[in-house]
């Protein structure tokens, strides 16, 4: 009878249930004297009944049983069996009870067996499967186990007494076979669509075209609006008919053409339109009625999503990059993530851009939509809460999603979130973000220095000690915490004293003339003390701007001052250049004892044009040899632990020799071109040029420590929220 309720609203149902359940408790009283229930073992066909699988058949389960219901159903059946002794322990008066515990231990058993393997790969446990959804949703029904319950109940515990026999098996036979209310209503049904058949079948058109695949042309010859989302019945003389919904309209032929999208639908679905289907005239279009549309809704995953739903899978989609058809602009914009299902997973996209185009629909019809293109994500694992990658495309014409804007989490391993999002981009190897450098480049102002610091941080709770060369002061100031100030007061001033020491002196040996000797000589000093095990502090700061000292770069030369002769060399100032190139190679020569592939030393060059610049926009002498011999121990520190974290906001002016060896990029706003074109090599032209349109804090992220595959664009941290997250974690 299940043909009968699929056409009431579950008002109507629910006013059923309660008829019936009066129904119940009449009988109740006419065949046991009382109108509550009996608590003994002859009220088991009211409580198993009627409290339990007909309000599961009419409220939770109407239309079709599922295996995961029908286990519901067994359960609740077992329990009230085992519950009640049986009247007699005779072999043949316990075989009706030994009879239902065996079905339904079986049916659990198939239904477990469908929920096990429905997904199997291997088409025999696929088609086994496939037989136990089909015995759970028949004999694994409420109704179906309600009338075996009863019937075991009518054996054991009613058949010496006729009256009690007479009305507990008249409501059974009522409410599993009978269904009189149903068929009243149904009888009321048919009569008034006599009267008014416009409600049952309202054709709206006719087929026009397909556009393989899932995509229909409808002629629509009347001048109604069918808006977005409207739910359609398509009468197919091949297929029987097709269940889709519109997409708004793309042109005009002999009459309006509306584009629909046709949509898988159950077996169980399709069983309640296949009546409705077969009445209308083959190649008609009609619209599905709001309370058959409400029913099957939740089932399916576009009407489900419909909130979210932005548009179709397009043309030229492969597996790295999503093209869609945008057809509801619903907070779409750069930076967000759509989803799309491919071979049954959910794989995610990051949009990246949008375009107009223009397409022929019919008889030299122009349709013109906006394109969206993304690039692929991956796959989210929620366990361990990183993107895996997707190595097929979606099906032409999928539905596209747009994630929902959802508040991040405090998640205390995240660099950062993709926008409107709480999916998180992790540093996936910190020792990696050392060895292999780690650059971040970006104009004045969206937020380099406070990522650079954050960094740092968590580089100093991984165990790696950190040396900054900083011309702007503010690291000290950020992480004062991990900073000891007055003991780097009494080293800044050693070596300050070093520069001063002898710094009007020439020697016969440039080298050993000014006082650079004893600046190398106190810096590799300072570091050796800060590098040893035993020291507790993991930060050291430089500002090679404080750092003074003298150089002579040529031999004495003799001149004559009218009375005498004299010997004479020019002394010159050091540069921050070469300060930064002294304490590189310090660094390096008190890592050089043992190899390793943990990070230990991480050099942070902020400003890092100022410090390590290209040869190009190098003016004083001696700044191109200082800064090849940092690049030459940077390339060489890997080995030994040693690393860099570059910031800069001039891409073009610092060396390449360096920039080309990091192998983690954080890309922020930035319009030279120079940094563009450089940078396009390492996270794509695409990304490269939407760097001018980034957000303050926003950031293009790839590279070896990245999490992601790809490159992503990413919202990062805010200071505050990372302070309070991270240092409440450890």
């Amino acid at each position: 009878m299940k043909e009968y309720k699929q056409c009431f609203s579950q008002p109507v149902r629910l006013l059923f249930l309660v008829l019936y359940m009066l129904f119940l408790f009449v009988m109740n009283r006419i065949g046991f004297g009382q109108w509550l229930p009996l608590t003994s073992s002859k009220g088991l066909w009211f409580y198993s009944g009627a409290a339990a699988l007909i309000l599961g058949s009419f409220l939770v389960t109407p239309f079709f049983t599922s295996p995961a219901n029908a286990i519901s159903y067994l359960v609740a059946a077992l329990i009230a069996v085992f519950i009640l002794n049986p009247t007699s322990s005779n072999l043949i008066d316990t075989f009706p009870r030994n009879l239902v515990i065996l079905f339904c231990l079986v049916m659990l058993f198939v239904c477990m067996f469908n929920i096990i393997f429905k997904n199997s790969k291997k088409r025999e446990l696929n088609n086994f499967s496939e037989i136990g959804r089909i015995l759970a949703d028949n004999i694994g029904s409420p109704k179906f186990v309600y009338a075996i319950i009863l019937g075991y109940a009518l054996w054991e515990y009613h058949r010496q007494e006729p009256m009690e026999l007479l009305f507990v098996g008249l409501a059974g036979i009522v409410i599993v076979a009978q269904q009189p209310l149903e068929i009243i209503g149904n009888i009321v049904q048919r009569i008034r669509s006599i009267w008014r058949p416009k409600k049952e079948a309202e054709i709206v058109g006719n087929i026009a075209a397909y556009q393989i695949p899932n995509l229909v042309l409808i002629r629509q010859e009347n001048t109604r609006n069918i808006p977005l989302g409207e739910c359609l019945l398509i009468a197919d003389s091949h297929s029987g008919f097709k269940v889709a919904v519109a997409l708004g309209y793309c042109g005009r032929d002999e009459g309006i053409l509306l584009r629909a999208l046709e949509i898988e639908i159950s077996n169980e679905q399709r069983s309640r339109f296949e009546e409705l289907g077969k009445r209308l005239p083959e190649g008609s279009v009609s619209i599905i009625k709001d309370a058959e549309n409400e029913i099957f809704r939740r089932d399916v995953e576009l009407l489900n999503k419909y909130e979210t739903f932005v548009g179709i899978v397009a043309p030229d989609t492969s597996t790295e990059r999503l093209y869609f058809e945008v057809i509801q602009e619903r907070g779409i914009e750069q930076g967000r993530l759509v989803e799309t299902n491919v071979c049954g997973k959910k794989v995610l996209y990051q949009v990246l851009d949008g375009l107009t185009k223009e397409e022929i629909i019919q008889q030299k019809n122009t349709y013109g939509f906006s394109r969206g293109e993304a690039v692929q994500v991956g796959i989210w694992d929620d366990d361990k809460k990183k993107f895996g990658p997707c190595n097929w495309i979606p099906q032409l014409n999928a539905p596209v999603f747009l994630k929902k804007i959802e508040k991040q989490t405090d998640n205390p391993k995240a660099i950062g979130y993709f926008p409107s999002s709480n999916y998180n981009v992790d540093i996936k190897n910190i020792d990696e973000l050392v060895t292999h450098n780690t650059a971040i480049l970006g104009i004045l102002g969206v937020g380099k220095s406070m990522l650079a610091i954050e960094i740092v941080e968590r580089l100093i709770n991984h165990g790696i000690k950190v040396v900054c060369l900083d011309l702007t002061n503010q690291y000290a100031s950020e992480l004062s915490e991990f900073y000891d100030i007055e003991n780097e007061k009494k080293c800044l001033k050693i070596i300050q004293e070093a520069g001063e020491k002898d710094r009007d002196e020439f020697a016969d040996n440039p080298d050993k003339g000014g006082s650079i000797q004893y600046l190398r000589s106190a810096i590799l000093d300072d570091l050796n003390n800060f590098l040893k095990k035993d020291n507790p502090f993991k930060l050291k700061i430089y500002n090679p701007a404080e750092i003074t000292a003298t150089k002579q770069q040529q031999e004495p030369k003799s001149y004559n001052d009218g009375k005498q002769w004299r010997r004479s060399a020019g002394l010159w100032q050091v540069t921050p250049v070469e300060i930064t190139c002294i304490i590189t190679e310090a660094c390096l020569m008190l890592l050089q004892d043992a190899m390793t592939e943990k990070a230990q030393v991480c050099l942070v060059f902020e400003e890092a044009h100022s410090l390590i610049p290209e040869r190009n926009f190098i003016t004083v002498d001696g700044d191109q040899r200082a800064a090849s011999g940092t690049a030459r121990a940077i390339l060489q520190g890997r080995k030994y632990g040693l690393g860099c974290l570059l910031v800069t906001q001039r891409t073009a002016n610092v060396s390449k020799t360096i920039l080309n060896q990091c192998n983690t990029i954080f890309a922020m706003r930035t319009f030279d071109e120079t940094g563009k074109d450089f940078l396009s090599n390492y996270i794509s032209l695409k990304y490269a040029c939407k760097l001018p349109t980034l957000k303050e804090r926003q950031a293009v992220f790839f590279g070896r420590a990245s999490s992601c595959e790809n490159p992503v664009m990413i919202r990062l941290n805010n200071r505050d929220d990372f302070l309070r997250v991270f240092r409440e974690e450890k």
